[in-house]
């Protein structure tokens, strides 16, 4: 009787399919998204400091020109974020507009843009991350196009 008094009918109180997989997909983009390795460097969304940054691959045509410029584009990419020492503090996905955000303690990081296979080649650069600042930054994807 304990059973049938919490049990309900067909189809109530269920999720439909679509919102469930909207939810699915929502949850695995929000873990996905920032995947900590532990680190007592990261700090949460409403830090004071950290690094903003856009992901950008190019070129993107053979020949630019003045005419013609070419710009490069906004690029969805894995991108990790490192001590200067060597070990990795995260690893985020810069969204369709290409943008991450990542708030840090003050310090010193490597942030690299993980390349593809053989293209596109995300380069690696030094960061330094000063308190009360967002340090801009842009990780360029070389596509290989020449």
């Amino acid at each position: 009787m304990f059973h049938r008094a919490l049990s309900r009918g067909a189809g109530q109180g269920r999720i439909p399919v679509m919102k469930r997989r909207a939810l699915l997909r929502s949850i695995l983009v929000l873990a996905a998204t920032t995947t900590a390795c532990g680190s007592d460097l990261l700090l949460g969304p409403d830090a004071d400091q950290g690094i903003d940054g856009v992901a950008l691959r190019g070129p993107l045509c053979p020949v630019v020109s003045q005419d013609d410029p070419c710009p490069d584009e906004p690029y969805s990419a894995w991108i990790r974020i490192g001590e200067e020492g060597g070990g990795q503090v995260t690893r985020v996905r810069s969204g369709t507009d290409g943008r991450f955000r990542v708030g840090l303690k003050p310090g010193r990081y490597v942030v690299e843009g993980e390349s593809g296979d053989p293209f596109p080649r995300g380069e690696r650069q030094a960061v330094e991350v000063e308190a009360g600042v967002w340090s801009e930054i842009t990780v360029s994807f070389d596509t290989g196009i020449r």
